[in-house]
């Protein structure tokens, strides 16, 4: 019976010594129901970090659900965030991205544990239970950063005309008198104006704005190395409230000669000639326009909050190590938290970014691009 007992208490102890499990930094697959397809795609935290980032994706032009998918797997596994990622579907199709489909984003839910949403989304026309949880996470006051057409993110047509949820489209110009310009002016900065540069032929190179070269976004990053080949986006000037720009945009002519084959359409980060016109004749780069800005937001009955935004973002921009860095570097000063000296963005996995432009339906029929292919 003593030896029993000892044996009894040696294996109690011994069990007590075991090391629990690390937090697994692989992607775990959400959905509501295991036999039904995976419909989001959650990166874990790591021990130390219980912060949560969601990053919602879903527009038809810059490949959102490339990018993002690839910056939450580095928030994950370079910085150890739990990252959530949303992607635009069909609702009988389940698991099947469909960027032109602009009605439905499962997963939302999400938002109420949400400590960060990252948002590249255009002219999407959500159901009322979808847009119920966003907008109870903007009266939160939580931090919010939007890329290239989040600026645009929301748009409700005629078909749409009993919607609850018209203000936060782009072109609203109602009675709601905070809310005109919609989403993107009221809580971002700016709404859809224009394409400033020659979309596809003038690329966007990033310059310090006046009195920002020791903002904490911008640490790590030299003047003049962030580039994208997205040409720069038109905004009025000055931008509203207390908007701090960030990085000033110059457009930028191309060396070589257009080549549709070319992911950055025959345009390259060595291009360093700064246009004097667009293709429509307008003046450029005097002044530039910014291309990334802070703000504060506040909706009517919530609590204030921060925003980031930067109107570059498409897919193959975020190959530019600097602009990772100063979308992870937003990141970290949305949420408070200390800016990385030199933020670890290297990237995770293989990622070959798609050339940005609109595709038709058809395309995505046959391309079948499942949520389960970016694990």
């Amino acid at each position: 019976m003593k030896n029993f007992i000892y044996l009894s208490l040696f294996l109690i102890l011994l069990a007590c010594s075991q090391k629990p499990k690390e937090t697994s930094q692989e992607t775990t697959p959400v959905s509501n129901n295991d036999n039904k397809p995976v419909q989001w795609l959650t990166f874990g935290a790591t021990e130390n970090n219980g912060k949560h980032i969601v990053f919602i994706t879903g527009d038809e032009e810059y490949r959102s659900e490339e990018g993002l998918s690839q910056m939450a797997k580095i928030m994950s596994t370079r910085h150890g965030f739990k990252s959530t990622v949303l992607y635009a579907q069909e609702p009988d199709k389940p698991g099947v991205i469909n960027p032109n489909y602009t009605r439905n984003i499962p997963g939302l839910e999400s938002l109420k544990t949400a400590d960060m949403v990252v948002i590249l989304t255009r002219f999407r026309a959500l159901p009322h239970e979808q847009m119920l949880l966003i907008d109870n996470y903007l009266k939160s006051g939580k931090p919010i950063l939007g890329l290239r057409t989040a600026t645009h993110a929301f748009n409700f047509g005629k078909n749409d005309s009993t919607s609850q949820w018209k203000h936060y489209g782009n072109g609203y110009n109602g009675d709601k008198e905070e809310w005109k310009g919609g989403f993107g002016r009221f809580i971002l900065g700016e709404k859809w104006i224009s394409h400033h540069g020659h979309h596809k032929h003038q690329s966007t190179k990033g310059f310090f704005a006046p009195g920002a070269d020791n903002h904490p976004i911008l640490n790590g990053i030299k003047d003049g190395e962030i580039w994208g080949s997205t040409d720069v986006y038109g905004v009025r000037l000055p931008l509203p409230g207390d908007s701090q720009p960030i990085v000033l945009g110059q457009v930028t002519n191309r060396k070589g000669e257009y080549n549709e084959n070319d992911i950055f359409y025959g345009m390259s980060a060595s291009d360093n000639e700064a246009a004097t016109t667009n293709k429509k004749g307008e003046k450029l780069n005097d002044p530039m326009m910014p291309v990334a800005w802070t703000k504060s937001y506040q909706l009517p009955g919530g609590k204030k909050g921060k925003a980031f935004t930067t109107t570059l973002g498409a897919s193959s921009d975020l190959l530019s190590e600097s602009l990772r860095r100063m979308v992870v570097n937003g990141i970290y000063w949305a949420m408070d938290l200390p800016v990385p000296e030199n933020a670890d963005v290297a990237l995770v996995g293989i990622y070959n970014p798609s050339q940005y432009g609109f595709q038709k339906d058809a395309f995505w029929i046959e391309k079948n691009m499942k949520v389960s292919d970016f694990k």
